[in-house]
């Protein structure tokens, strides 16, 4: 596991200098149809903080980060008010915009200041590598009042 996390430290550090010789990290693949959704805020829903957000998936496993790099399974991630997507063949990084739920949890509860915001979900894998092909719900957008 120690020697994975340097692995995963270096190439990102080659990747961020620009180096071609980036070892490839690996990523988890996805079946066909495989897919995850938003159950709950609906699009378009006006809502108060703190927001449940429940996650669905269907057609792919879910798993702890812990568990590792196994096909056709992942955890999610909520992608909030984030503008454009991140690299799909790179770890997801961990911020006010990108939430990860590495224990494999399907909802969670989130403080959200009034005005509109958006909301996505990302599967990925055990090294917050998303799927291959990507695991990602339609953006909804909620109103806080």
């Amino acid at each position: 596991m120690m020697r994975r996390s340097l692995l995963l430290a270096a190439a990102a550090i080659l990747v961020a200098a620009g180096c071609s010789k980036a070892p490839k990290i690996p990523r988890a693949k996805s079946s066909p149809g495989a897919r995850v959704f938003i159950v709950e805020p609906a699009n378009g829903a006006a809502v108060t903080s703190p927001i449940t957000v429940k996650f669905g998936a269907e057609g792919i496993e879910l798993a702890k980060a812990a568990d590792g790099i196994k096909d056709n399974s992942g955890h999610h991630h909520l992608l909030v008010d984030l503008g454009q997507l991140p690299p799909m063949d790179q770890p997801l990084p961990s911020n006010e915009h990108i939430l990860h739920f590495g224990q494999a949890q399907t909802e969670t509860s989130i403080n959200l200041p009034p005005g509109q915001h958006t909301l996505q979900l990302l599967l990925a894998g055990g090294n917050h590598v998303p799927n291959d092909p990507p695991v990602i719900s339609e953006k909804i957008t909620i109103t806080v009042q």
